[in-house]
């Protein structure tokens, strides 16, 4: 069964900012309000309009949008050294990008189809189709879970990307729209909420059940009303995260925290 909304509309991305109290259906919660701790940080391309971020071995593969200037790149962690790219003309809009085995998915934002890439060297290996936008995609199980900017992430079958099910993704009972790119990280998710600077983790059922503030990342942001927090890949091997924005100079290495009193 999916979470109920308590006959409220949806919680705006704006509601989330700087939000510290969170009252809902039952007056209590047991949502965590944590914010994102640096250990490191690492250049990033400021050309790049991040849409999608995921790590696979010793490689991050980034997606940059925009229409004329959308790509899929993938990058040497240690070096930071580009190894390969994948362009796109206009009017694409690059968006999302989810990892399967050798395979990448890589959404658009209007143009209702899935590029798919071989991992190896980032050459087409053919296509997905699919209605509505793309926004966030990740792989978790035997499934990919997919955004499109509102309050409901889809569950993609595996081989066919055929839509199986729905979940609205609720704070504390209200509705939270504006999800955009995704991480999966066992049966959960985390989501960047477009034009803030918060980051959602996600229940299989839709619950939130943390709220990540990373307002607190040093990062000169250029004069750009689009530059935005999005991208976050997580690190297996040290359970760090990366984190970055659409045309920011440098990307972060983070962990998850309770805030210090």
């Amino acid at each position: 069964m999916l979470p109920q909304s308590c006959g409220r509309a949806s919680r705006t991305a704006s509601a989330l900012v700087g939000l510290l109290i969170l009252s809902g259906c039952g007056g209590s919660t047991d949502v965590e309000h944590l914010v994102a701790t640096v250990h490191a940080t690492r250049p990033h391309d400021e050309l790049a309009f991040t849409e999608g971020l995921q790590v696979a071995g010793d490689l991050l593969y980034e997606s940059s949008g925009r229409e004329g200037t959308s790509n899929l790149r993938a990058v040497a962690l240690a070096s930071g050294k580009e190894t390969a790219r994948r362009t796109y003309p206009a009017p694409i809009f690059a968006e999302g990008i989810g990892i399967d085995g050798d395979r990448i998915v890589q959404l658009t934002w209007k143009d209702g189809v899935a590029y798919i890439s071989s991992r190896a060297d980032l050459k087409p290996l053919g296509t997905y189709r699919y209605d509505g936008e793309g926004w966030g995609l990740c792989l978790s199980g035997d499934g990919w879970v997919m955004s499109n900017g509102s309050d409901t992430l889809t569950v993609r079958d595996r081989a066919s990307f055929a839509a199986r099910s729905t979940v609205r993704v609720t704070l504390e009972g209200t509705p939270v729209d504006q999800l955009n790119e995704l991480e999966c990280v066992g049966d959960q998710v985390y989501a960047n909420v477009w034009k803030t600077n918060q980051i959602l983790r996600i229940e299989k059922s839709g619950r939130v059940s943390a709220v990540i503030d990373a307002s607190n990342l040093p990062v000169s942001r250029p004069d750009d009303p689009d530059a935005v927090l999005n991208g976050i890949a997580y690190l297996p091997a040290t359970r760090r995260f990366l984190l970055t924005g659409k045309l920011w100079p440098t990307m972060f290495e983070v962990t998850f925290e309770e805030p210090t009193r």
